[in-house]
């Protein structure tokens, strides 16, 4: 039987700057493998980082091991004139540090290292990932959102939105030919035998011993892929390439496959593993057994919380080759319902989710389909975009409650004129709408009353200030009780318009009510005052001089009515008593009259004079009021409409 033996390189071949060197030194160089059908491609695992040669030990077969580091030093050295007809045969060299040695077994069991001169290892040109419409749309919307939203939310609520936008662009610069794929799975199920039955070879450690795998083992189909695994993290000891085979080449050209440690293994540094590149690969396989395919931790930790990946996600059931009978189905069929409990969509029946495969890495049933399944998903060259999509759907999942609001948020116009009417009771308008009517009613009686009585408003004056403006006086309990209105008037707004908002932005509009509130009270009264004080008089209307007078000529009529009787008294003139008796009665009663009907012409002026004086006082406070508080407020209900409208396009739906 054929040896087969593993050999390893102990330099990591992605970008070295002695590589470079080599290059300079011999640009001529180039890679050559002889053919030989009967050859086997393997490798190994590095045992010991500070020797100069490694050790090769059989991995497929269990065989002894074979000094590799002369074999790799005399290959490394150019090929002789005795291998001219191989270098005929050159290929293109490996690329993105992984570590490939090709070796041939003879006859005898014995390995013999076929001659290879280096390259030029400069990656090759590989097109960037390119996003659709919908999904640059998204992401557009999401960085909108997030800057809209700095100063409004704190930090730790926005630090997944701003992951998510770095990883997108990140995964924008990197390849768009190559799709990433995680092997993930529990202890013990088989996850590294199922990355060696995909590879063709055995890459991965496996055995009894736990954990088996304590860092992330990387295997690309093709070449262009450094980027994506320097993502990774992944050194270039730990890169490898898969069995050289066309076949399997052209079924999975494009994939870069990653055996990752257990999820659930005792060492915190293979659970940090996991979770730092679960985040960055495109797709996972999870491997699960027949024992611990119910797996709390599993579901609870990565299945659940990542149901919204289901069109990137892989499910197997491995080992069914332990299952006897219609049991694998049934173990099949539970592990489906705990998937739907889960809420992973399933991609039955042609509908977009999860892919749920039964088989056995072992005896190798089953890898074909998987393989077919995964040469389907990798051409269609879509899993990086969807993933990105699906990490823009739980950003905005866990976004929700900070942004969707129960109701219509917003100001109505019966809220702004209940404020407004708040506003105008505090400062007073009515009562300086009446005392403004009062001053009217006053001033119009001072000018149409009788001589008599405005002699004796005259004495009053004297004794008392002038009534002819409004006085305003406030008392310290009319100023208390005025800011206590002001202040419920603010937190009745505020109220009004923060119903149905998400508690932060509800909290901004508050905290925009109260800023406004400060020194509203203060304004109020500096409008009262210069607002609700009439300058001057009242005006008169037209027909006051007419009154004036009338009330004149009863006057008149009056005086020299008494003077004629008192000339009858004192024999100055003879007695007739009907015609001056006649002036003054006409003049003691038309007084009073012209005194009474100016009284009722005055009610409609009086009232119009009023309400003149109210409404200018309720504008004032009404627009002081909104400048300092129904602004801010519905500057801060603008902003979120702005950021809901931005979150709206980021979940895809229509605004």
């Amino acid at each position: 039987m054929t040896a087969v033996t593993a050999v390893t390189d102990h330099t990591d071949h992605a970008d070295q700057p002695g590589d470079d060197d080599a290059h300079k030194k011999n640009p001529g160089r180039e890679i050559v493998r002889k053919k030989n059908p009967g050859k086997e491609i393997v490798r190994k695992e590095k045992e010991d980082s500070g020797r100069g040669r490694g050790r090769g030990r059989d991995q497929g077969h269990g065989h002894g091991s074979t000094e590799a580091g002369s074999a790799a030093s005399s290959g490394a050295g150019g090929a002789g004139a005795g291998d001219s007809a191989d270098s005929e045969d050159a290929v293109g060299g490996w690329d993105d540090g992984l570590i490939a040695r090709r070796v041939s077994a003879t006859a005898e069991g014995q390995t013999r290292p076929v001659q290879e001169t280096v390259v030029d290892n400069r990656p090759p040109a590989v097109a960037p990932l390119a996003y659709d419409g919908p999904l640059r749309s998204r992401l557009d919307a999401l960085r909108e959102l997030v800057g809209l939203s700095r100063t409004r939310l704190d930090s730790r609520t926005l630090a997944e939105a701003g992951q998510v936008l770095d990883e997108a662009a990140a995964r924008r610069r990197l390849s768009g030919q190559h799709t990433v794929v995680a092997i993930a799975g529990a202890t013990g199920s088989g996850k590294s035998q199922l990355f060696n039955a995909l590879a063709g070879v055995a890459i991965s450690e496996t055995g009894v011993r736990r954990p088996t795998t304590a860092a992330p083992i990387a295997c690309s189909w093709s070449d262009g892929a450094a980027g994506l695994i320097d993502r990774l993290g992944i050194p270039g000891r730990l890169r490898r390439r898969p069995l050289q085979s066309a076949e399997a080449e052209a079924q999975l050209r494009g994939l870069v496959l990653v055996d990752l440690p257990d999820h659930d293994s005792a060492a915190v540094q293979h659970r940090e593993h996991v979770d730092r590149i679960l985040a960055l690969v495109d797709a996972v396989i999870w491997v699960v057994d027949p024992e611990k395919y119910a797996d709390a931790v599993l579901h609870e930790r990565y299945l659940r919380p990542m149901a919204g990946h289901a069109e990137v996600t892989f499910v197997v059931l491995n080992q069914v080759d332990r299952l006897p009978g219609e049991a694998a189905d049934q173990v099949l069929d539970d592990l489906r319902r705990l998937l739907d409990e889960d809420g992973i969509a399933l991609g039955e029946y042609g509908e977009p989710g999860a892919t749920v495969l039964a088989l056995s890495a072992l005896t190798g049933e089953g890898i074909g389909e998987l393989r077919e399944v995964l040469g389907h998903f990798v051409a269609e060259r879509g899993a990086a975009a969807r993933r990105i999509s699906a990490d823009v759907d739980a950003a905005a999942v866990r976004l929700w409650p900070v942004y969707a609001n129960r109701r219509q948020a917003g100001l109505s116009e019966e809220a702004r004129d209940e404020f407004a009417d708040r506003l105008a009771d505090a400062v007073g308008a009515t009562a300086a709408g009446e005392a403004a009517e009062r001053a009217w009613r006053r001033n119009a009686n001072r000018a149409c009353g009788t001589p008599w009585l405005r002699l004796w408003r005259w004495y009053q004056d004297r004794r008392e200030p002038a009534t002819g403006r409004l006085s305003v006086r406030v008392y310290d309990d009319e100023e208390v009780t005025a800011r206590q209105r002001v202040e419920q008037a603010v937190r009745t707004v505020a109220e009004r318009a923060t119903d149905g908002l998400p508690a932060p932005w509800a909290q901004a509009v508050r905290e925009a009510a109260v800023r406004g509130s400060q020194g509203l009270c203060e304004a109020l009264d500096e409008l009262a005052v210069r607002a609700g004080t009439p300058v001057g008089r009242p005006p008169r209307p037209g027909w006051w001089p007419a009154a004036v007078l009338a009330q004149a000529a009863m006057t008149v009529l009056q005086v020299v009515g008494g003077l004629w009787l008192l000339a009858q008294v004192i024999g100055f003139m003879s007695p007739n008593l009907g015609v001056p008796v006649l002036l003054m009665v006409i003049g003691i009663v038309g007084g009073p009259g012209v005194e009474w009907a100016c009284r009722l012409a005055a009610n409609g002026p009086a009232r119009r004079y009023g309400a003149e004086a109210e409404r200018r006082l309720r504008e004032a406070a009404s627009g002081c009021g909104r400048a300092r508080v129904l602004d801010p407020v519905a500057a801060e209900l603008l902003r979120y409409r702005e950021v809901r409208e931005q979150f709206l396009r980021v979940t895809g739906v229509g605004v």
